[in-house]
């Protein structure tokens, strides 16, 4: 009855004609409902498109030489710096980019912060694994030797089957007078609302100069100009 009632009611009303939008309007109302949308998704895309280019080095300068630094601290970020310079000025442009770069990769083992410690031994590893570094700066050569059993003899030969010792695979940083003679300058940082400030010098020449040993073939790295990089930075050493 009630059915019956009301179209009795509204017998006499007919339905609002739905009303056409221009094209401009009916654009104007897919945004209104579709904006936030194509917001995320656009950003989606561009979150992909970055992470590719990163993992194809798009739009990054690749290095020609990759130095690994291993000790208890991480170096500061002026002498980190002043080193990758004296190693850039005298190696050569390897990827033809019209420019020579080394990175210094540095990993603190101990420190004040153990999470930084195990996140560098764990970036060491891959470091190792893919062959980033022919060059190391340690601050205990014996130390690393045995844990990694990654490094060369200074001849470039590998140590003998079972041998952890770093017995004739580093070089002191003084004993290198090409890097003695080097000028590192000071460094500086803020620390608790101070600066601390030192010589970057001082700080180098605790270290020591090795290189990596190949176990098997590898085309990570070019050989023949990181060779020739490592004879420029040990001339007469005395090994």
């Amino acid at each position: 009855m009630a059915s019956e009632y009301l179209k009795w009611k509204y017998r006499d009303e007919k339905p609002d004609e739905k009303q056409k939008l221009s094209p401009k309007e009916k654009r104007k109302n897919w945004w209104h409902y579709h904006k936030w949308y194509v917001v995320i998704g656009v950003a989606l895309v561009g979150i992909g498109i970055n992470l590719v280019c990163h993992a194809l080095g798009v739009g990054q300068t690749k290095p020609d030489y990759q130095v690994a630094y291993i000790g208890e601290n991480a170096l500061p970020d002026d002498t980190a710096a002043a080193i990758e310079n004296t190693f850039a000025a005298l190696g050569e442009d390897q990827n033809s980019d019209g420019q020579v770069v080394v990175q210094l990769n540095q990993y603190p083992m101990t420190g004040l912060d153990p999470t930084i410690a195990a996140a560098s031994q764990t970036t060491l590893m891959a470091g190792l694994v893919d062959y980033e570094s022919y060059f190391f700066l340690l601050e205990d050569p014996e130390w690393f030797q045995m844990n990694y059993r990654s490094l060369s003899l200074l001849d470039g030969s590998l140590p003998e089957e079972g041998d952890y010792s770093a017995e004739g695979t580093y070089l002191p940083w003084t004993e290198c007078p090409v890097l003695a003679r080097a000028e590192l300058g000071d460094y500086s940082y803020p620390l608790l609302g101070k600066t601390v400030t030192g010589s970057s010098d001082e700080l180098v020449s605790t270290l020591y100069l090795a290189r990596r040993g190949f176990w098997q073939e590898s085309d990570a790295l070019n050989f023949e100009g990181c060779n020739a990089l490592w004879n420029r930075l040990t001339e007469g050493a005395v090994s």
